[in-house]
């Protein structure tokens, strides 16, 4: 989020001075935590904007790994960011149940309800699910008769030197990432035919024809945008993955209004504007700040 800098009249600033709690500056200053890939570039964008419209001095802080990105907020380096219920259930606090993961309520109130203890407040949940997924080519998929992950481990079985997978490694060790896949398909890839890149990496690879098979986010605008289809995830391995903004409750308990400022985003974004917006950022190489403040604009929440 780009500061601009102005200058302040001498009154403002005696004011400031005699005020206490002044509505200038640093009393309402948020950070603004995101993860590395586009998408969690631009739901912090979309909140900074809504948050700078209602007064606050916002601070983007995006760019780190998932695990990073908690640690950041549990320890009051950043005030909130956008986690996905699915993450935090398979990852923070290792749960399993498939009953309560591949349930966006259940998921949800059982994440909402563990925060809690560690002083964390889950707010209004977005309405898509960005669950991970396992992607071919379409024409290549079509080739081998892989409509399904089963599919696709029958085919690995059979043919363990054939197929060449791009991960990152962060998908690689987690525990709701592609061990466990391995594990619930009943299949082993060797290591070999494993490539580890970043995320926005494994589509290029993907597309290039460097790859077989990659890992990816279902609401990624490239996707559809490079010929790609999702392997059907016929096990229900995966959980339910709605971002969800998460503030400290220091913060919130603060500035209570939070909430009501970035409920329009749980709202109004659904899973087809999502990769919308994905794709304007990842395939017409536009800005996501720009990006960000069409959307707000195209849904009247901005000025």
């Amino acid at each position: 989020m780009k500061k601009i800098f102005k200058l302040v009249l001498p009154a403002i600033l005696i004011s400031a001075l005699i005020l206490p709690g002044s509505v200038i500056a640093k009393d309402k200053s948020l950070a603004v935590g995101g993860k590395d890939y586009t998408e969690q570039l631009l739901l912090p964008e979309l909140a900074g904007i809504l948050l700078e419209q209602a007064g606050f001095d916002v601070t983007l802080k995006t760019g780190v790994g998932t695990v990073i990105a908690r640690k950041s907020l549990e320890n009051a380096q950043t005030d909130l960011y956008f986690e996905y219920t699915g993450t935090a259930y398979t990852l923070f606090y290792k749960q399993k149940d498939n009953a309560i993961m591949t349930d966006p309520v259940k998921i949800y109130n059982w994440m909402k309800g563990a925060d809690a203890k560690k002083g964390l407040v889950w707010l209004d949940p977005v309405k898509f699910n960005n669950t991970y997924t396992l992607m071919m080519s379409k024409a290549e998929a079509e080739k081998l008769g892989i409509k399904t992950i089963s599919d696709l481990g029958v085919y690995v079985t059979k043919n363990p030197d054939k197929l060449i997978f791009a991960l990152d490694s962060e998908f690689w060790e987690r525990p709701d990432g592609f061990k466990d896949v391995m594990k619930t398909y009943n299949f082993k890839l060797p290591v070999k035919q494993v490539k580890k890149m970043t995320v926005g990496l494994t589509y290029q690879a993907l597309k290039k024809g460097l790859v077989n098979s990659a890992m990816g986010f279902a609401t990624d605008g490239r996707i559809a945008a490079f010929g790609f289809v999702n392997l059907v995830d016929d096990k229900s391995f995966f959980p339910v993955y709605n971002p969800v903004p998460v503030v400290r409750k220091e913060i919130l308990d603060k500035y209570p209004e939070i909430k009501a400022i970035l409920k329009p985003i749980a709202d109004n974004l659904t899973t087809e504007e999502m990769q919308r917006l994905n794709k304007a950022v990842d395939v017409d190489h536009k800005k996501v700040h720009d990006v960000a403040m069409d959307w707000l604009k195209t849904k009247n929440l901005i000025k």
